[in-house]
């Protein structure tokens, strides 16, 4: 098939995730969340994949949810945003379930949901073309359910501030903030160092140890998780998501920015 957007090779014992959908900035649509967790079903099946490289094509990783997609939709906004976000907590959850590494490489912009991706990975390298925004406060959202892998890895101070603000910042301060593990000039040199070495561990050791670093994220899905599904359904169907989401299609402003 040569229409996927999301991309599965494996090589050397390691399995290369590729989000490939460039023209709409590797947005979370639902074909891409089935796509992904495919890929991440046929890595765990799989005894010569030691670990998972999640990468991208394009200058963005991923751009966060495919506003068009929510907005085109005929079905009833709750009833979809309840789906959606059934299907993204899902998904954020086989990244931290699967029991092998899922090491990031990350040389673009990462948005939104983008972001929670990137919190689900246990490595993550990212380089000097990257930025990093959680955007949602600016279309009358919140980060909900990627709070549950943003959070754990951000300082508190960091997280009330770009939560809050939704600014841009770069790949040095989010290795400062714990978001990412490294900020690379070399993001492939890196990732490659980091794949020699995960190659040196047993399977069962790199498993065992992946359960201890996720078994508390993993509890904050099951005590949150109901929760921050309910807020994300909630903020999706307002009306003031829809014009928040609306005006970002538009490329307009919305009705509460300021005046420019």
């Amino acid at each position: 098939m040569t229409d996927r957007v999301v991309r599965y090779e494996v090589a050397g014992g390691f399995a290369t995730v590729t989000l490939d959908s460039p023209h709409n900035r590797n947005a979370i649509s639902t074909r891409l969340v089935a796509e992904l967790r495919q890929s991440l079903a046929d890595a765990a099946a799989d005894p010569d994949v030691r670990a998972v490289v999640l990468t991208h094509t394009g200058g963005t990783f991923c751009a966060g949810a495919d506003l068009s997609e929510a907005s085109g939709a005929t079905e009833d906004p709750a009833t979809l945003a309840a789906q959606r976000t059934t299907a993204m907590t899902d998904l954020l959850r086989a990244f931290l379930e699967l029991p092998k590494p899922i090491v990031g490489k990350i040389d673009g912009h990462v948005r939104a949901g983008g972001m929670g991706l990137v919190g689900a990975c246990d490595l993550v390298a990212a380089g000097p073309a990257s930025t990093f925004a959680l955007t949602e406060s600016r279309l009358g959202l919140a980060a909900s359910i990627i709070s549950l892998t943003v959070l754990p890895r951000m300082s508190p101070r960091a997280a009330g501030r770009y939560f809050l603000t939704g600014e841009k910042f770069g790949p040095a301060e989010a290795e400062a903030i714990g978001l990412v593990t490294t900020a690379s000039d070399d993001a492939d040199a890196t990732v490659s160092k980091w794949l020699g070495e995960l190659a040196s561990a047993s399977p069962q050791g790199l498993a065992e140890s992946k359960r201890l670093t996720t078994v508390r994220m993993l509890a904050d899905f099951d005590r949150y998780g109901s929760d921050v599904a309910a807020q994300s359904a909630r903020l999706f169907g307002s009306e003031e998501a829809i014009e928040g989401m609306t005006a970002f299609l538009q490329r307009r402003p919305p009705s509460w920015a300021p005046p420019r």
